[in-house]
């Protein structure tokens, strides 16, 4: 594990180790106020006196557990749930409004926006204060989950800090293009896939009449609307407006979110605390070796634990900011 602030680092991993001499508490099935239905959520309670983290999922169809309908049943919420539970500390893990248990939130799941997703987050820090009974609620933003933990902070009444995760750094258009130029058989595409994002970027949408079918799941008309909301935001200006407590993680082995995105952040937000977790990738979990298939294989194997060095960081930081 490489650190920017090590010290305080330090301070992380002392201040975990004497967090999770409780009890457990089972999971509770919590709801929240939605749109049109509620929104749907599992609340594991904190050990008394210890602190609560709202993990807020990543992009597309992704569950309160990690896990989605695109082939990623790693289970990496609930993994990070049940681990920072035996450090005592609680979390709140949720379904997004018009998905799984929040389906009755709203008709069509795609008509979201960063600010509606925000407002979710409002009221779930709200439910899971009345739960708790906890002065304020930690964020734990995962991939794009973290731009939406940046946005819900912006009003930080309730919230007691940010902890990014594997989060995005820059701005979607040019995260998309160096992936899509990362991949050699994207090449036919790309010129394609360049000229889209430069539309939705100056905020127009693109027909998918004559779309390569290639890009009509990454560009889909249904989607093109959050997409476009999505490419406003830049990350790290949203970090520099923080006035929180805020812990940004990276993994080495992250191919979604390099740690040039946590660098990214950390520079918009120089008072945030940084560590990169070298063998850790996007589904937070560890892997050996530089091999993309190895990597990708944890994406769909719930019985690789998450990385235990990330819950230490964690626990760590939400418990001695919260003395």
């Amino acid at each position: 594990m490489k650190t920017m602030l090590a010290p305080l680092a330090a301070i992380f991993l002392a201040s975990a180790a004497h967090a999770g001499e409780a009890m457990p508490k089972a999971p509770l099935d919590v709801t929240a106020p939605g749109p049109q239905g509620d929104l749907a959520g599992t609340l594991i309670p904190p050990a008394d006196g210890q602190p609560t983290v709202l993990i807020i999922p990543g992009s597309g169809p992704t569950d309160r557990d990690g896990n989605s309908p695109m082939g990623v049943t790693a289970a990496s919420y609930r993994l990070l749930a049940e681990a920072l539970q035996e450090q005592g500390i609680g979390s709140l893990r949720i379904d997004k409004r018009g998905m799984f248990g929040s389906k009755a939130a709203i008709a069509d799941a795609n008509k979201v926006s960063v600010d509606a997703y925000a407002g979710d987050v409002a009221k779930w820090v709200e439910v899971a204060r009345q739960k708790t009974g906890a002065e304020c609620i930690w964020l734990l933003g995962h991939s794009e989950g973290g731009l939406i933990a940046l946005e819900a902070a912006q009003t930080p009444q309730g919230i007691c800090g940010v902890v990014l995760v594997a989060s995005v750094g820059r701005t979607l258009g040019d995260t998309l293009r160096e992936q899509l130029r990362a991949n050699p058989a994207n090449a036919p595409i790309l010129d394609e896939a360049m000229a889209t994002i430069a539309v939705l970027e100056a905020g127009e949408r693109v027909s998918a009449d004559g779309m390569h079918p290639a890009l009509i799941s990454l560009f889909a008309p249904a989607v093109q609307g959050f997409l476009i909301d999505l490419m406003s935001r830049d990350p790290a200006a949203m970090a520099g407006d923080l006035t929180v407590p805020a812990l940004i993680v990276a993994g080495g082995k992250d191919i979604q979110t390099p740690p040039a995105d946590a660098e990214a952040l950390a520079k918009g937000q120089p008072a945030a605390a940084m560590v990169v977790i070298e063998d850790m990738n996007h589904v937070l979990k560890a892997v050996e070796g530089d091999g993309r298939a190895a990597n990708i294989a944890t994406y769909s194997d719930s019985s690789v634990p998450i990385h235990p060095e990330l819950v230490e960081v964690v626990s760590g930081f939400v418990t001695s900011r919260s003395d």
